[in-house]
């Protein structure tokens, strides 16, 4: 392999990815001090077939980073045989020869890289394959944002300097046995201690003293077999070796790391046995949780960026059909239909917020809520999602303070759980929804202090322990096809992780599943509602209302909408045909969708701010990731009914009203 790939320091023959050799390493280290570098920087690999796309990756990061780059992806693995200190890998989807994924995934058996995926379309199973593969920890779209792929790739890059500096340090620690905590002996090559530390005999039940001149094997019992074979392996071999063991029950195990190092005598036999022993079981729960937390990542960045256009159909469908129902009032047949062509747009919106209800932290919407009155307010819901085989007692403890969260995710949350309570008692039973106050002390997940947990519990099969290890998992789903997304627990566990709070999960097989949310108290109690849930609220008189969004579909709907409450509608399609149309005291009210072509919502509530600042603009969005928000705009997020609308159009003409005369 040539060196050519570096940076733009050789030249390249860009139609076969192949690269001409011209100059020497000290050439290359030339080269790298004169373009600013102060000492050893991070590399980074980008990997795609479009030479273009390689020259505007290597712009972007070649102030920060080394950058190499090929257009071949069997060279791509070469480079990364060749550079072990490469910290990010950047690839293609689509390639010719090797599909990224599938590169990422080869690359993942030798090298420690973080490895993002860079495609031009939405192939979800290359990624959510690649992502439980562990073969990626990102996923961007072109064309990319830049300032996200900056975020992403400087992410990636100090998540690999970290996994560095930790086996460093663990090649340190294991200098120091001697002030260790871990468990460490030494035996004869018959497998007799001859010393051992007192964290070890702790282990084997005695003191040390009568540790010496015992086999472990026989110290052990029927469990000593193993230990006896893998020492005698390791004195035959007369080389290191390394294990990791477990004992306990299925998702309570206690790992243990165990080295065994030959110590050879003077003639060159191995004489003695060196055995260390560390306790990992932390290790592994947090590598576990690291695990998890990397597939959440990347699934709710694939999330956003399919949430947008997603919710806009669902927008245009469900608004459509809001307005064709009236219409068919007197045919029964064609309103069956239309309701059941709602149900099921409105089972697409439900998904869309379990997808995005892990992709961000700044997704949700926390404010202070009364617990005890949402889940109140449940039954009715309930009573249309669980069907009659099931019935739901409630024990809320009185008196709860509220607490911050999101409401509506709660609810979602609260409702996913139970339905996964139903199905666990297809014969029927009895689910109950509790509430008590926690005080929780020594948890690594979260903070000490009080906190509210929601329970919901049931009498169902229960779950066995190797899959109560993986229920959290998204995707992951014990349910035939078609009954089951795997997103319900994904969602309340990302919910638990977004309001600083955790999710326990008990169940015994035969018995029954509790699962309890703990989250935090809020600092302020919770705003009181002024309107019934089911009051539409009528505008005092016709207001003239500008909507614009570049989607027509979803534009027709909300103008449509507006019409029927009584207000003259007009509509735009971008925000330079709304400015177009715009004039001081034209209008009373624009309604104006987030994410547009050429002008942003946020940027044409700016513009009109300018010429008319006591004008107020209500933004719609199907995804608020997409972009800031101020937060002195009000927003509307899609899909939306007509009360939902006539909702908020009516609070900001009451507000404004005054203010315009």
């Amino acid at each position: 392999m040539s060196e050519g790939t570096v940076g733009r320091a050789f030249p390249a023959v860009v139609d076969t990815g192949s690269v001409t050799e011209t100059h020497s390493q000290h050439d290359l280290a030339q080269h790298d001090r004169g373009a600013g570098f102060d000492g050893p920087r991070g590399t980074i690999l980008a990997v795609d077939d479009e030479p273009d796309i390689l020259i505007a990756l290597e712009d972007l990061f070649e102030d920060s980073y080394r950058v190499l780059t090929t257009s071949n992806p069997n060279e791509a693995l070469e480079i990364l045989h060749a550079e072990p200190d490469i910290a990010v890998v950047l690839s293609d989807q689509r390639m010719p020869g090797l599909t990224g994924d599938a590169l990422l995934a080869e690359a993942r058996a030798f090298h420690d890289a973080q490895a993002i995926l860079l495609t031009g379309y939405a192939d979800i199973t290359a990624v959510i394959a690649a992502l439980n593969r562990g073969g990626i920890v990102g996923y961007v779209t072109k064309p990319w944002d830049a300032s996200l792929l900056r975020s992403t790739v400087r992410q990636a890059f100090e998540r690999h300097r970290l996994g560095r500096d930790l086996a460093t340090e663990r090649a340190l620690l294991r200098g120091l046995l001697d002030h260790a905590q871990d468990a460490i002996s030494f035996k004869d090559a018959d497998g007799r201690f001859v010393r051992l530390n007192a964290r070890k005999a702790t282990l084997l039940g005695r003191d040390v003293f009568s540790c010496i001149g015992q086999r472990e094997g026989d110290l052990l019992g029927a469990k000593g077999g193993t230990v006896a074979e893998a020492d005698a392996a390791a004195i035959r071999s007369g080389t290191v070796a390394e294990s990791l063991t477990s004992e306990g029950p299925v998702g309570a195990e206690l790992w243990s790391h165990v080295t065994r190092v030959p110590i050879r005598d003077a003639g060159g036999a191995v004489s003695h046995l060196a055995v260390i022993e560390r306790d990992v079981t932390e290790q592994r729960t947090l590598e576990a949780r690291l695990r998890q937390s990397d597939k959440m990542q990347a699934l709710g960045t694939l999330a956003g960026g399919i949430a947008h256009d997603f919710n806009n159909l669902l927008t245009a469908i469900l608004g459509s059909l809001e307005l064709a129902a009236p219409k068919v009032a007197e045919q029964p047949r064609v309103q069956r239909l239309i309701e059941n062509a709602r149900g099921a747009a409105e089972r697409g919106a439900s998904l869309t917020k379990r997808l995005l209800s892990f992709s961000r932290a700044h997704d949700l919407q926390a404010r202070a809520t009364d617990v005890n009155a949402l889940i109140g307010g449940m039954s009715d819901l309930f009573g249309r999602s669980l069907g009659g085989l099931v019935s739901v007692r409630t024990e809320l403890t009185a008196g709860l303070p509220a607490v911050q969260v999101d409401p509506d995710q709660l609810e979602l949350a609260v409702l996913n759980l139970c339905i996964n309570a139903r199905d666990a008692m297809p014969d029927g039973g009895t689910i109950t929804v509790a509430t008590r106050r926690l005080d929780i002390a020594g948890d690594p997940e979260i903070a000490d202090g009080s906190y509210l947990g929601v329970s919901v519990s049931d009498e169902g099969t229960g779950i066995p322990d190797e899959i109560l290890r993986r229920v959290c998992e998204p995707f992951f789903t014990t349910k035939a096809v078609g009954q089951g997304t795997g997103l319900g627990l994904a969602m309340v566990f990302g919910l638990a992780q977004q309001s600083k709070g955790r999710l326990a999960i008990e169940s015994e097989v035969g018995r029954g599943t509790r699962v309890e949310l703990a989250l935090p108290f809020a600092a302020e109690a919770p705003e009181q509602a002024t309107r019934a849930p089911g009051d539409v609220p009528v505008a005092a008189r016709s207001a003239r209302i500008l909507v614009v969004d570049d989607d027509a579909q979803v534009r027709h709907v909300t103008a449509s909408f507006l019409a029927g409450f009584g207000h003259d509608a007009t509509e735009a399609g971008d925000g330079e045909a709304a400015l177009r149309s715009f004039a001081p005291g034209r209008f009373d009210l624009i309604v104006a969708d987030l994410a547009m072509p050429g002008m942003s919502g946020i940027e044409l509530a700016a513009e009109i701010r300018v010429r008319d600042p006591s004008l107020p603009v209500l933004i719609l969005t199907g995804h608020a990731e997409a972009m800031q928000i101020p937060d002195d705009l009000p927003v509307l997020t899609k899909p939306f009914r007509s009360a939902d609308l006539a909702s908020r159009v009516s609070e900001l003409l009451d507000g404004a009203g005054s203010g315009r005369g």
